[in-house]
């Protein structure tokens, strides 16, 4: 018998207004999409420095699509930007990350050179994923036509705070 994609987790929705369970639907999904990008980077291994998360030294970040912000901005607390450049969700030392089980796309797929593994990393794999998770986010905010930065649906969200 071929195991379920999805969570048998729910999230529930801040209100049962329009679409609220087509948000809970997304998250789950989404969680099945990192848990399979999980799976597929599992013979790699990282060296778990915290150098890719100081973004304003690698002036890489991660992209995130509408249901991986969404994710971030349920289950924690929204951080204040970091003075060091870092990703704002990374501990006060600036080595581990605060939200590792619920950690981004990009961040789960290493973009970082040191990585360690099979000669090959899973491109159509990771592809195949992205191309489902674009669908996923397609269906719970429409009018976003690609992923954005970190830092972006960060500082959006701060400012809305404000």
């Amino acid at each position: 018998m071929r195991r379920p994609d999805w969570d048998d987790e729910t999230d529930e929705a801040p209100s049962s207004g329009p679409g609220a369970h087509e948000e809970a639907r997304a998250l789950q999904e989404l969680r099945a999409i990192y848990r399979q990008a999980d799976a597929a980077y599992a013979p790699f291994s990282c060296p778990a420095s915290g150098e890719c998360c100081q973004l304003a030294k690698t002036k890489r970040q991660p992209w995130l699509w509408a249901p991986e912000w969404l994710l971030l901005a349920r289950h924690h607390p929204l951080p204040p930007p970091r003075e060091d450049g870092g990703c704002p969700y990374l501990d006060a030392a600036g080595k581990r990350c605060t939200v590792y089980a619920e950690r981004p796309f990009g961040c789960r797929t290493f973009f970082c050179e040191r990585i360690r593994g099979p000669a090959r990393q899973p491109a159509e794999t990771v592809n195949a994923l992205l191309v489902r998770l674009e669908r996923v986010s397609e269906r719970i905010l429409p009018s976003l036509t690609g992923p954005r930065p970190l830092l972006e649906w960060h500082a959006e969200a701060t400012a809305d705070e404000e």
